[in-house]
């Protein structure tokens, strides 16, 4: 038995990972972490339909825009983490609500 891929199991892919990314904003917004880990796989949900529209069109300019999402999404992950360093060696917490206190 084989089964083939269309363009329509892609895009639903990448709604549902688009999907679980906004749930886990919304319904965390205490933790640092989780909240990155969200917008990552908002971006892969992304990535993930320019993949499928690139191979369903034949066009290669889908999959090199990804490098340049991905690129962005490495220094996004990057900054983050060190913000997260620098909140949790100042305030020995993680909380996204006590970023207020860090007001100069």
């Amino acid at each position: 038995m084989t089964s083939s891929l269309d363009l329509s199991h892609f895009l639903v892919l990448g709604a549902v990972l688009f999907a679980i990314s906004i749930v886990g904003i919304f319904l965390n917004r205490k933790n640092l972490i989780v909240l990155l880990m969200a917008i990552e796989l908002m971006l892969l949900a992304v990535n993930t339909n320019f993949i499928a529209f690139s191979h369903y069109l034949n066009d290669v300019h889908g999959q090199i825009f990804v490098f340049f999402i991905l690129t962005v999404a490495a220094a996004e992950a990057a900054i983050g983490l060190a913000i997260l360093v620098v909140l949790f060696r100042n305030l020995r917490t993680i909380d996204v609500d006590d970023l207020g206190t860090l007001k100069g």
